[in-house]
């Protein structure tokens, strides 16, 4: 085939042809030419023979006798079709010699640096020989087996370590061990007389003592220290009230609690506002505390009185409408107030203070009725405002329970004891049957009204702390501000879970706990955070739609008037309260 391929063919007679037998005169000649790969660039011989060239294309295959012969495998190969032999697998690489290429580079290299050969040495025999060497500036030689050699040889600084007899840094010297057992006290054998460093004052000579007299002295005074400290953990703290204005009752003998008739609107009625919009402008400033308020609480119902409590450890009424006076303060705590909640008609009123109490007042008075102790700080508290349970209340507490009171009786009648972190909201949800639960422990368990084991818990990886947790006006919805700076929404009913498609963001909270509340139509959501901004968003989209600078310091808290289309609360740790609209 190779042969018939690149073969030079020839037509017609030759003039050299004269040695042929006569039969084959005038007949056709084929000649077979050895091939020539450079014919096609040769020019055709005038003439009568007529040659015609032909291309080698089929390709080189390497066959067995190149093999044989250590024919150059290309290294750039990523596939070898047969099995080649030693020689040529390292066959040289075709090429001219690089001239430059000194006997250091010819060197076969298998690192950066070099040629390294395989050596098994333990990891902690280099450290210590590479630290030694650091350290001291000798090692060990590695090119000497130090298992068959009589004497150790070492490289670097070899009169140091014959002067340290070769000791390496994981070995002591004795004059360190010598000082050392020194100042601790003796050999360890001696571990059982050692009396401690005070034991050479233990001899009375030695020691200084009171007269008689000082002493009886110091123990009159430590008696009293101690006395008067029980009493002040002890003791609540003396609650008195101060009226503000000069008449209690009106001409028909009515008190502040009665529902005002003249303010444009109707207070009794049950029904919320149509339509709400947008608060715009500060309309009034409420100040009279001197540190920060920590919670706001609008009256039962008709919201024309606010009970605020603050951290001067004081607790006032306000009017919402008319001239907004400051009505009464209420003094009882030693701490500052944490929170407060009023009954279903607004008569009376708890306070939970830093100083562990919680007290019991009456709103119209202003009398402290009674007072509830555990011995814990209450994080929060709250009536049961079914009306068949007024009596009972329930309060979280610093110790991760929730303990429910009794005010007739004084006495704790129920403990909820599961949550792992300090309860920071209770929150009634389904007609007041269950309440919902969040705490510092990242969770939101949900509980059936006296049962102690909570039938719902809810605890993601992602979930932070929700210390502020609001129900909406309809009791669908839970408002949960959530520590990564957003409002989370759970619903309310059943199953509680959580919203995906409703979470407010855009405001910073991370460390307070700025109170959620709704507009009365469920257009809005509105919520302080730490800058002192009051932020408003759309309930629907979950746009944020307006913020305004309310407060120098953390705006701690924000209500939506019930009545009102615009009127919104808020309060700072500023000590400010302010009216918006």
């Amino acid at each position: 085939m190779s042969a018939a391929i690149g073969s030079l063919v020839s037509y017609g007679s030759d003039s050299d042809s004269e040695n042929e037998p006569e039969s084959n005169t005038g007949a056709e000649k084929v000649e077979l030419v050895t091939p020539d790969a450079t014919a096609h660039l040769k020019p055709l011989q005038s003439g009568k023979t007529m040659t015609l060239a032909v291309l080698n294309s089929a390709p080189e295959v390497a066959v067995k006798e190149a093999v044989l012969t250590g024919t150059h495998l290309d290294p750039s190969l990523k596939e070898v079709t047969y099995n080649p032999t030693f020689e040529t697998m390292f066959a040289p690489e075709f090429g001219p010699m690089n001239p430059f290429k000194s006997q250091q580079m010819a060197a076969p290299r298998n690192m950066l640096s070099g040629y390294a050969e395989p050596a098994h040495l333990n990891d902690f025999m280099f450290e210590q020989q590479r630290r030694t060497f650091s350290t001291y500036g000798y090692a060990l030689d590695p090119s000497v087996d130090t298992h068959h050699s009589a004497s150790n040889t070492y490289i670097g600084a070899v009169e140091e370590a014959e002067k340290n007899k070769g000791l390496t840094v994981f070995e002591s010297g004795p004059k360190k061990t010598e000082k050392r057992k020194k100042v601790k006290g003796g050999d360890a054998e001696e571990i059982d007389n050692f009396l401690g460093p005070w034991a050479k004052y233990a001899d009375e000579k030695d020691v200084a003592k009171p007269s008689e007299d000082e002493q009886k002295e110091l123990d009159e005074i430590t008696a009293k220290r101690q006395k008067k400290g029980r009493n002040e953990e002890e003791a609540p703290a003396e609650e008195k009230t101060i009226l503000h204005v000069k008449d209690m009752y009106d001409y028909q003998g009515r008190s502040y609690l009665h529902v005002p008739q003249d303010v444009g609107i109707n207070l009794r009625s049950a029904e919320a506002p149509d339509k709400c919009y947008l608060p715009k402008k500060q309309i009034h400033v409420w100040s009279g505390h001197t540190k920060g308020v920590s919670g706001i609480r609008l009256f039962p119902n008709s919201g024309h009185l606010l009970l605020s409590c603050s951290m001067d450890c004081k607790i006032k009424l306000w009017e919402v409408y008319s001239e907004r006076r400051c009505i009464r303060t209420f003094i009882g705590h030693s701490k500052a107030v944490r929170d407060i909640c009023f009954n279903n008609t607004g008569t009376k009123f708890l306070s939970a203070g830093y100083d562990r109490y919680l007290k019991l007042w009456d709103s119209e008075t202003g009398q402290c009725i009674s007072r509830f102790t555990n011995r814990k700080v209450p994080y929060c508290v709250k009536f049961n405002p079914d009306e068949d349970k007024q009596n009972l209340f329930v309060a979280g507490m610093s110790d991760k329970k929730i303990v429910q009171w009794d005010i007739r009786s004084g006495e704790v009648v129920q403990e909820y004891d599961r949550h792992l972190g300090a309860v920071n909201t209770i929150t009634f949800v389904d007609e007041n049957r269950r309440f919902v639960s969040t705490s510092d422990d990242k969770s939101l368990r949900v509980w059936e009204w006296d049962i102690p084991v909570d039938f719902k818990y809810i605890a993601e990886p992602s979930m932070h702390s929700m210390p502020a947790v609001t129900l909406s006006p309809n009791g669908k919805w839970l408002a949960c501000q959530s520590m990564d700076n957003q409002i989370l929404i759970f619903g309310a009913q059943n199953r509680f879970r959580l919203n995906k498609k409703k979470v407010f963001k855009g405001h910073m909270v991370a460390g307070y706990a700025c109170q959620v509340d709704f507009s009365p139509d469920m257009s809005y959501v509105v919520s302080g955070d730490a800058d002192g901004k009051l932020n408003i968003w759309d309930w629907k989209t979950t746009k944020l739609y307006h913020r305004i600078k309310a407060h120098d310091k953390v705006c701690i808290s924000a209500l939506w008037h019930p009545h009102e289309t615009s009127k919104v609360i808020t309060c700072g740790w500023d000590g400010q309260i302010k009216l918006w609209d």
